[in-house]
């Protein structure tokens, strides 16, 4: 059997797309399905989305890049109020954040932005309890989690999720294994399973998983190198990276895990610098660090590519400088290839 290409197909005069009329029927083995819906809700576009800074005063920014690239970020609107350490996670349309830290109250505000359209958030609804700042949020496609955090006194260990495609308020999870927790290494996830790690309450280098499908208390997936804290991670669907963060090791160390197996992570290579709360968002390829503090606030972008390990190089420069940054993209491992 002969293989046919085609790369485009017009009208008789060769000026538009072919016209379709009267009743049309398709003979085959197989099938096509036509997209269908608004554009913008078409999602998987391979574009990481970057939010907040606290440098000294609070960012509202958010700022895009196209992950498959390299370059300079540009601007994709405001938040609603300038915060720091929000959790972020998305759908291939859908892009959320979960309640930051305003340097003034705590909060319980969740939004949403399409990541396909530039503009201000969204309300989505509201967390189970006000917090100061996220502890970690992960997604597949259709459901996001999230770790609670640190409160005015104390912290938590509950888990809360919401449905990406909907709006309204979160509901109640399970737990994580361990005493509150705030401030982690990171969080990530594949379509299946979700990944929290490290964290401050006291500092720790445990990592639980959850199957994100199922509601239930966290397991132990194995250990980080060391006890560390105020990260970020990245995912495609079969690697973790753990990226930045503040602890006993130097905090420019890269760390990566296999998502469906469990145990300990292993070293994959380093950061530029030594560098606390980037912002990290992924394709299926590339993982990337925004921002953070080294202890001079930065607004470097750097990437790797998560199948082979290395060091970071150069992407380009976020719109704003700070810590504290929060990252979501929609091509990351929990939505799938």
């Amino acid at each position: 059997m002969s293989e046919l290409r085609i790369n485009n197909i017009t009208d008789t005069a060769g000026s538009s797309g072919p016209i379709i009329a009267g009743v049309s029927t398709v003979t085959s083995t197989s099938h096509m399905v036509m997209p269908s819906g608004p554009t913008e809700m078409r999602g998987g576009r391979g574009r990481g989305v970057f939010a907040g800074a606290n440098n000294p005063s609070v960012q509202n920014a958010m700022d895009f890049v196209t992950i498959a690239t390299t370059g300079n970020a540009t601007d994709f609107g405001d938040l609603s109020y300038g915060a720091y350490n929000l959790g972020g996670c998305a759908s291939a349309t859908r892009g959320i954040w979960f309640a930051g830290y305003d340097l003034s109250a705590t909060t319980n505000s969740i939004f949403y932005v399409t990541i396909s359209s530039q503009g201000g958030v969204n309300d989505f609804g509201d967390t189970l309890a006000a917090s100061q700042n996220h502890s970690a949020a992960c997604s597949n496609s259709t459901r996001a989690v999230r770790a609670q955090g640190s409160f005015v006194p104390g912290s938590s260990n509950v888990l809360e999720f919401i449905t990406i495609d909907t709006t309204g308020d979160s509901t109640n999870f399970g737990d994580l294994p361990r005493t509150g927790v705030f401030s982690m290494k990171g969080s990530f996830a594949s379509s299946t399973r979700g990944i929290f790690g490290g964290g401050k309450g006291p500092d720790t280098n445990q990592i639980d998983f959850i199957t994100i499908a199922t509601t239930g208390n966290a397991q132990d997936f194995g250990d980080l190198l060391s006890a560390t804290a105020e990260g970020s991670g990245c995912s495609n669907t079969t690697r973790g990276l753990f990226m930045s963060g503040s602890g006993p090791l130097d905090n420019n160390i890269i760390e990566f895990i296999t998502i469906a197996t469990l145990g300990n992570s292993q070293d994959f290579g380093d950061l530029s610098q030594s560098t606390e709360a980037a912002g990290c968002c992924a394709s299926s390829t590339r993982g990337l660090a925004a921002g953070g503090t080294t202890p001079t606030k930065i607004n470097t972008i750097e990437f790797v590519t998560i199948s082979t390990l290395g060091n970071a190089q150069d992407f380009g420069d976020r719109t704003v400088t700070g810590y504290g940054v929060g990252g979501l993209s929609d091509v990351h491992g929990g939505i799938g290839d």
